[in-house]
């Protein structure tokens, strides 16, 4: 305890005591992870001061330019976690290939997925980002030949999914299966201290949040669903409905943990004509924020079958995201049924 207050890593060890097999591996490998967290929160809180903003003149495997803060975040994470021997590989939404744990050092028996800076096209304009992870257990042989197929695992398999917060306070929220938890980055001791215990969703809301600017690309489900919410208490829904985009998965992830609301980039037309089947990875976002969003009693869902049950076929693999609130996407995954 710290002042009578719970740290980050006494909280782990709480919980590693309820998952099967975990050992002080698992303990080590979250606090490694809340430690690159901590080093990225410190570069993106200096921004200009250090010269970390701006574009980076590149691209990602997706073929979308990277900013500076995206290769940096990427190699924060690498090195921070390959040297404990707690992890056989790393997947990175900014790396072409698997990172096997290079020889000179001990492999462990969990893989690290990460999205090491989501939101990254808000930086430059001091809009709030963040990290995004999840752990999964190596299978058979993967400790010793670690290679892509060890990853390509439903949902339903992650050991444990978070993510980093940096916005006005830096925030890290967890689950390993057993409810989800918020921690606050208490500066000055440097510290995550819990601030958020069993975080909930509201199975109700009247907040919906989506990219309007893709409307007319929109499938009919999806269409009906917001069309009914824009016209308010004359409209089906009888309330007023509220629109955000932030343009961050984990700014607006946490919004909905904190006060409920839906969050949708589902798939559309635009995408099925360049043969692409959503917008968000399934490894590096779906999947992890799935994860959390129905351990805080959401759900989430492609619009026609749940998120954590998609059996993997590639490392960046995309699906349409519709999550939140229960009720609400109940409802628009019961319009892509009719």
């Amino acid at each position: 305890m710290q002042d009578g207050r719970t740290t980050i890593t006494q909280f782990i060890i709480e919980e590693q005591r309820h998952i099967t097999d975990a050992t002080g591996d698992f303990t080590s490998l979250l606090n490694d992870i809340v430690t690159a967290c901590k080093v990225i929160s410190d570069l993106v809180n200096h921004g200009a001061l250090v010269g970390v903003l701006g574009a980076a003149g590149t691209e990602n495997v997706q073929g979308e330019d990277q900013k500076k803060m995206d290769i940096i975040s990427n190699d924060v994470f690498l090195r921070s976690n390959e040297w404990a021997g707690h992890l056989a590989a790393m997947a990175s939404e900014e790396m072409d290939e698997v990172y096997p744990i290079p020889e000179k050092y001990p492999r462990g028996k969990y893989l690290l997925t990460f999205d090491p800076l989501d939101g990254s096209s808000n930086i430059d304009v001091n809009v709030s980002v963040g990290t995004i992870f999840s752990i999964l257990r190596c299978p058979g042989v993967c400790k010793d030949k670690p290679n892509a197929e060890g990853f390509l695992q439903a949902g339903t398999e992650q050991v444990c999914a978070g993510y980093a917060l940096y916005g006005p306070s830096t925030m890290m929220v967890l689950t390993t299966g057993n409810g989800v938890n918020g921690f606050t980055l208490d500066q000055n001791i440097g510290e995550f201290i819990l601030t958020h215990p069993n975080m909930t969703i509201p199975e109700d809301t009247r907040e919906f949040a989506i990219n309007a600017s893709n409307m007319r690309h929109w499938e009919a489900p999806v269409k009906r669903y917001v069309d009914e919410c824009l016209a308010g208490k004359e409209g089906p829904r009888g309330d007023d409905f509220n629109m955000r985009w932030i343009a961050s998965m984990v700014a607006e992830v946490h919004r909905i943990l904190t006060r409920g609301g839906i969050f949708m980039y589902p798939l559309d037309e635009k995408m099925k004509a360049k043969d692409t089947a959503g917008k968000l990875r399934l490894m590096y976002e779906a999947n992890p924020m799935s994860f959390i969003i129905e351990q805080a009693g959401g759900a989430s869902s492609t619009g026609r079958e749940r998120i954590m049950e998609v059996k993997p076929d590639g490392l960046h693999q995309r699906v349409p995201v519709i999550l939140g609130s229960k009720n609400e996407v109940e409802r628009v995954v019961s319009y892509h049924k009719e």
